[in-house]
């Protein structure tokens, strides 16, 4: 029997986020977008021989449409990976990403595999959240337990704002707190080691001279953070979810569109190849929550991921809590005791965005560079998941 050996991130990079429907990656496919990371991921060890790689195993919430069809398997190839590299499509909604990121270092582990690529990609402009064709079975609605599988996530979240007790004031000043710091991190250039610049082609029509005009730009930073947000402006917002609510548009996630990728090698093959580790991965946790409810996923996902890693969160240096709510990320905060200072330094998805998906791969490349930036020991990604689910995972720098 294989001995479990670790597993060594030795490149992590994601795109910017754009806003979806109207933002710069509006009319980029997914699969051009995933091969695009792909290849800069690369480009960060030129050592590396292509060929080694095992598998791509890419993440995507709604793989359909534009990025159906095996996302990861087209990805791979339109990024110019030898065709002897596999790939395939994962989907735990808004912790695929992060799974991808698991099911290769899991490879690693056990000795299946000494190099592997894992991924995340979600076009919110052109797939829309629930598919462009939602069916669920009937069978869902003869058990009151099992409704929630069908309830909105906005509705969840007013069903956690009601729970935990969380008020639209806290909602609102934690919105405008992620603003802030998304902003300030912006301009102090801290997201620089994480980011692939990406050139974006707009196109148009010149009526006057009555021909079609393109013209193309780079994008590097994610477009969702707005420096002119106040709690006044956050307040005037009407709910959407429910008439006497507290979740509105602006205490929410933003849709958008995005891709991460991370590449993972073992002790091997970073010998072999002469890589750097960034970080180690080091465990992994998803456990199921009530589907009505499913904001809370991370209260129950975070100490399974700490146990098996031995450790505490005050263990935790940074934290990226995914923000799909504010409501949730205040319920997940208060109730294990996580320290503010650490969750979402540089802001989170209310701000930055949350290409679904993606979110997972794209918050572990923040974690991986963010640890070796600030000189910490331990990171996490930690998010909930839609239909009742949440997902940690915990890194090392190396």
């Amino acid at each position: 029997m294989k001995q479990i050996q670790d597993a060594y991130i030795v490149a992590a990079t994601r795109t910017p986020i754009g806003r979806s429907h109207k933002g710069f990656f509006r009319n980029y496919r997914p699969d051009d977008l995933l091969a695009t990371i792909i290849r800069a991921a690369l480009a960060q060890v030129p050592g590396l021989d292509p060929k080694a790689v095992e598998d791509v195993i890419a993440g995507c919430a709604i793989p359909e449409a534009q990025q159906g069809l095996n996302v990861a398997r087209i990805g791979a190839v339109l990024a110019g990976l030898p065709t002897s590299v596999s790939g395939i499509t994962v989907n735990r909604f808004c912790a695929s990403g992060l799974s991808a990121v698991q099911m290769a270092a899991d490879r690693i582990r056990v000795g299946e595999a000494d190099v592997m690529i894992a991924a995340g990609v979600e076009s919110m402009s052109m797939v829309p959240m629930m598919g462009n064709s939602p069916s669920l079975s009937p069978n869902i609605f003869t058990r009151s337990e099992d409704v929630g599988i069908a309830y909105g996530m906005g509705l969840t979240a007013e069903k956690v704002a009601q729970q935990w007790k969380v008020s639209r004031e806290a909602q609102d000043a934690f919105a405008l707190q992620s603003h802030q710091r998304a902003i300030a991190a912006q301009q102090a250039g801290e997201f620089a080691d994480e980011i692939t610049p990406i050139e974006v082609t707009d196109r148009g029509v010149d009526l006057q001279a009555g021909e079609a005009v393109a013209k193309t730009r780079t994008v590097s930073l994610d477009e969702g953070a707005r420096p002119d947000t106040t709690l006044e402006g956050l307040a005037r917002l009407r709910t959407v979810f429910a008439a006497r609510g507290t979740v509105t548009a602006g205490n929410s996630s933003q849709t958008s569109d995005g891709a991460g990728a991370l590449i993972l090698a073992s002790e091997a093959a970073v010998k072999r190849f002469g890589l750097t580790p960034l970080a180690r991965f080091v465990s992994f946790a998803s456990k199921g929550v009530p589907p009505e409810i499913m904001g809370i996923g991370p209260i129950e996902a975070i100490p399974a991921a700490l146990r098996y890693a031995g450790l505490k969160h005050e263990d935790m240096g940074w934290i990226e809590l995914n923000e799909a709510f504010a409501a949730q990320s205040l319920a997940v905060i208060r109730t294990l005791g996580l320290n503010p200072d650490v969750v979402n330094p540089m802001g989170g998805a209310i701000a930055l965005g949350h290409p679904l998906g993606a979110t997972g791969a794209i918050r572990s490349a923040t974690v991986v560079h963010a640890l070796r930036r600030k000189n910490l020991k331990y990171g996490m990604v930690t998010m909930c998941v839609g239909m009742g689910q949440g997902a940690a995972g915990i890194f090392e720098r190396v």
